[in-house]
């Protein structure tokens, strides 16, 4: 049976939940039984039951949800005494559902309860330091499960020192796990990030500097940006010298807030496309807060990161101004290191195609192209690929998304076009290397050579 994301988490938290009350119950039945009795008995294996819930289940929170509480022992047990009563109180409202008055009865009971559970958590969410956010890394959640699952025999075995060592040697690990960088290879990388339907791409410069294009998708309870770009930047290290998104749709500038929030690039590159977007607001607000300056696109601007030159081609405020779709005001990137050239598109379509080439056929023939808004039939018409005569055509896209993304008829002009196609959809993360003359990239565990013409 297929399970959601949301499914798994449910079921996967339980788990983890079943593990901490037994864990917790046996470390009570060690420790408090014999000290205490009474009410003290009870309010100590309350919380002890409580901050052993809250341990062992830390690793999977942070991956999901990119936050830790650290009031959560105490709201629960204030919590408690409420979810005990409410908890039968819903069960036998339920089962008494063909009985409309009783089952009516019970929920309105319920009503007070529920109300007084919300108002608890909402109480304890807004005092200070309630919860701390964290980055959660791949190396570090798992050094992190692997020591709540040490605690957690700990707490069950007689003698629990071996896995206590194991669990401290786990955690001692953690601290270094953000010094295990992956090692920098030199020369240009363009990673064009798996972050489904949407764009994500990190520019790396000859000197290991960063620059971020478009920063995937935002969702309910996080986005890309905390939840892949930021770490996958962490791991390699080096400064992010700026952010540049293309247009102002959520699955672009999404993960942009977190971008600005715990990498800290200098510059703020957008289109300044108006089209009333709360994620795009938030992301102005944010970048104020956190001191980036905020710069607009205009053709021809420039910008050097080392010895990267990243050339804005559009969009033009004239040309924009009677525009009202976001994707045909798409900025648009020349990037140039020694004798190769990337050309981002953005989500640009059939009209800002042809002003490029109209205005700017000069500068978009390219070696690499990151095609435009994720292979759709709407862009990369035959014309526009004559004057980019790509050898590499890279494209970022949701695996079974509901918009058909790739076109078949994109493909097929892509290959026309002399282009070796590659998508996120099929191979995943996507890097292509450069040492200013040969152009390599790497996808699925395989390196391949473009012949540059």
């Amino acid at each position: 049976m297929h399970r959601d994301g949301c499914s798994d988490r449910a079921h996967n938290g339980q788990r983890l939940r079943i593990a901490g009350l037994i864990a917790s119950g046996a470390l009570a039945r060690r420790i408090l039984a014999p000290r205490l009795d009474g009410h003290p008995l009870r309010i100590a294996k309350e919380l002890l039951t409580s901050i052993v819930a809250t341990v062992v289940t830390a690793p999977l929170i942070a991956w999901y949800f990119g936050r830790l509480s650290i009031i959560a022992p105490i709201a629960n047990l204030a919590a408690g005494p409420i979810i005990a009563i409410l908890q039968p109180t819903l069960f036998l409202a339920l089962t008494l559902a063909p009985f409309d008055t009783a089952s009516r009865i019970l929920a309105d009971a319920a009503h007070p309860m529920l109300q007084t559970f919300d108002a608890i958590a909402r109480i304890a969410s807004t005092l200070p330091f309630a919860s701390v956010e964290v980055i959660p890394a791949l190396p570090t959640v798992l050094l992190g499960a692997c020591a709540v699952t040490c605690l957690a025999a700990a707490c069950v075995m007689r003698y629990p020192a071996r896995p206590l060592i194991y669990g401290a040697s786990a955690l001692c690990l953690t601290v270094f796990a953000p010094a295990l960088r992956l090692p920098y290879r030199g020369g240009v990388e363009m990673h064009v990030l798996d972050v489904g339907q949407g764009d994500a791409i990190l520019l790396r410069t000859d000197r290991g500097r960063w620059v971020v294009i478009d920063a995937g998708r935002v969702w309910k309870t996080g986005d890309a940006g905390r939840s892949t770009i930021v770490p996958y930047v962490m791991s390699r290290g080096g400064p992010v010298e700026a952010l540049i998104i293309s247009h102002a749709h959520a699955d672009h500038i999404g993960g942009a807030v977190s971008v600005l929030r715990y990498l800290h690039p200098h510059v703020f590159w957008d289109a300044a496309f108006a089209q009333g977007s709360q994620v795009y607001a938030n992301s102005l607000r944010e970048a104020e807060t956190s001191g980036t300056r905020w710069r607009r696109v205009h053709p021809d601007d420039t910008m050097r990161v080392d010895g990267v030159l990243i050339r804005f081609l559009a969009p033009d405020s004239a040309w924009t101004s009677s525009l009202d779709d976001p994707n045909e005001a798409s900025t648009v990137a020349s990037v140039e290191f020694g004798a190769t050239r990337f050309l981002l598109m953005g989500d640009a379509e059939r009209a800002e195609e042809a002003w490029l080439v109209d205005h700017a056929s000069s500068d978009l023939k390219a070696d690499v192209l990151k095609v435009a808004h994720h292979g759709s039939s709407t862009s990369s018409t035959d014309a526009f690929l004559k004057e980019v005569q790509p050898s590499l055509a890279v494209i970022s896209v949701g695996a079974d998304n509901i918009y058909g993304h790739p076109s078949a008829d994109v493909i097929a002009s892509l290959a026309r076009a002399g282009a070796q196609t590659v998508r996120t959809d099929r191979v995943g993360t996507i890097v292509v290397r450069t040492d200013g003359k040969r152009i390599t990239y790497e996808a699925g565990g395989e390196t391949w050579d473009i012949s540059r013409r």
